[in-house]
């Protein structure tokens, strides 16, 4: 299947909302025809070294904003994770022929409700300790939460491209808890030295 690409400084993840702000007139152009045909497109890693082999396709939800121009502000979501077989430079956009791909065998691809527990408890306290607001929402321990949790995650684009080529819920949640433990113990030590450091009389005048 043939689609047109978003290349982003960024890993789209099944289910998530994307905010784009549309200015360059190619995207402008690809934006337009996806809003008429009611057609995906796909976001895809930018890397110095080139595009990333896989990639999300995005669905724009709602168009947020309008301008003169030809701006437009839009609210994505994305869809399937796909891979790119052969790129396609004859429009102003670049477009990919693409095979999409799903995880294994749910029956042994699925995180227990027990380790998603785990690994949301462990999330949460990392988003905490880093200071990371936080919409409130709930999160349903009976579905997949892997994708949600790699979205808000602290880190580099380089596991977030790991998770998302991740044929498993339960390899990317272990691999999630695995990050969290690795760098909860400097968070929690950090969290421990503020109020030291405030007491040392360096912290602000109250």
């Amino acid at each position: 299947m043939k689609i047109a690409l978003f290349p982003l400084d960024v890993v789209l993840f099944p289910g998530v909302p994307l905010p784009l702000h549309i200015f360059e007139p190619r995207y402008k152009e690809m934006i337009q025809e996806c809003l008429t045909g009611e057609l995906q497109f796909g976001v895809v890693r930018a890397q110095r070294e080139g595009l990333a082999i896989a990639g999300c396709t995005a669905t724009v939800t709602r168009v947020i904003r309008s301008y003169p121009d030809g701006r437009v502000d839009v609210l994505c979501e994305g869809g399937r994770r796909f891979e790119i077989e052969q790129l396609d430079n004859s429009r102003s956009f670049l477009q990919a022929e693409v095979d999409f791909f799903d995880d294994e065998d749910v029956d042994t691809a699925e995180a227990s409700r027990e380790e998603r527990a785990a690994c949301v408890a462990l999330h949460l306290e990392v988003l905490a300790l880093a200071g990371i607001g936080r919409e409130s929402y709930s999160l349903d321990l009976d579905k997949q939460l892997s994708f949600q949790l790699a979205w808000e995650l602290p880190a580099d684009l380089g596991f977030k491209q790991e998770l998302l080529v991740s044929r498993s819920d339960r390899e990317r949640t272990e691999r999630l808890k695995d990050f969290y433990e690795g760098i909860l113990p400097k968070l929690r030590l950090g969290a421990q030295a503020r109020p030291a450091y405030a007491r040392n009389g360096h912290g602000p005048v109250m």
